[in-house]
């Protein structure tokens, strides 16, 4: 992966390079072009880290949970992963945001086939319960402002032929009415996961599948969601996709990057669990980048990414991984 990183990061010249250093220096434009300038993410309080800090204050870990409780004041995204009480769930989550004066941050993962069966597979049980779930979670958002990343890794996985040709057909399909469904709410903004800049490495081959996926009627895509690829590469990698996409604007996860990827010197898995990783950039809608709307922290650091490298199940909490993730970005 490190050469693809390279030439992903590297100079450009010519009439490419001059559209690039315009981007990079300009600041992130008003509600036309990015619908979250000037909007706060809502915190949501007494999550994982909060408690866990609160532990271990407790047992006398003062450091640990000074550590941990870093984490605990940056917003991180809610995930909706099953069908139950999905409206009343993100009705909550938007009305306590709008309370506070700020912007609702949640994930949709609950596609048919979701994962393709690996650590976190699971997912609606057929199309029709699909936009159900959609039509029950656009429901919740009501009026309160929200954003969306809309199914993580459902299109590169499909893109990559982990599903036949008729199941891959329906899941464009369903993203499709997805992004329909909860665009229609008038303050949310929808991002459709593109996956990460080292897994479909040609982005030319992403335009198809996110036109059939209804990226026309999203505020944009998302990169790096639960991936650890730095920002400034991602950054390239979403400028190119854009530019193919006609200037689409885009989200970036940093909750993971702050070291990079592991790279091919891990054994097995680089992208589950692997040692060594630190939270990335804070959370902010003012990225200084005019095709970024926002660095965001879509997974809450410290959750696991399956059961690898002595990890729990995918999803699920893991405090000695937040310490590390928070002790190794201290200490850059």
């Amino acid at each position: 992966m490190l050469p693809v990183l390279a030439i992903l990061g590297g100079c450009s010249s010519g009439k490419e390079g001059e559209v690039m250093q315009a981007e990079s220096t300009g600041s992130a434009g008003g509600a036309d072009s990015n619908p979250l300038a000037g909007q706060p993410i809502y915190v949501v309080p007494g999550g994982s880290a909060a408690r866990q800090a609160t532990l271990w204050r407790a047992q006398g870990r003062d450091e640990d949970a000074a550590a941990i409780s870093a984490l605990a004041t940056r917003p991180t995204a809610t995930w909706i992963t099953d069908d139950r009480g999905v409206t009343g769930r993100v009705r909550s989550l938007t009305r306590r945001a709008a309370e506070a004066g700020e912007t609702a941050l949640l994930v949709a993962y609950y596609i048919p086939g979701r994962d393709c069966g690996s650590f976190s597979a699971g997912g609606a049980r057929s199309a029709p319960a699909y936009r159900a779930w959609a039509r029950a979670f656009a429901s919740g958002l009501g009026d309160g402002r929200a954003a969306v990343i809309l199914e993580p890794d459902a299109i590169p996985q499909a893109v990559e032929g982990c599903l036949p040709g008729a199941a891959r057909a329906e899941r464009y399909e369903l993203l499709r009415f997805a992004v329909r469904a909860l665009s229609a709410r008038p303050s949310t903004s929808v991002y459709l996961d593109a996956g990460n800049a080292g897994w479909i490495r040609d982005s030319s081959r992403l335009v198809g599948p996110l036109h059939r996926a209804g990226i026309g009627a999203a505020a944009g895509f998302a990169l790096n969601v639960s991936n650890y690829y730095r920002t400034d590469p991602t950054l390239s990698y979403g400028r190119t996709l854009s530019r193919r996409l006609g200037g689409t604007h885009f989200v970036i996860d940093t909750s993971r990057n702050g070291n990079g990827p592991a790279g091919e010197g891990i054994e097995g898995r680089d992208w589950c669990n692997p040692p060594g990783r630190a939270v990335g950039r804070y959370p902010s809608t003012d990225t200084g980048q005019r095709l970024a709307d926002a660095y965001l922290w879509v997974k809450e650091p410290g959750t696991s990414d399956g059961t690898c490298r002595g990890g729990p199940p995918a999803g699920q909490w893991w405090p000695q991984n937040a310490l590390e993730l928070a002790a190794t970005a201290a200490r850059r």
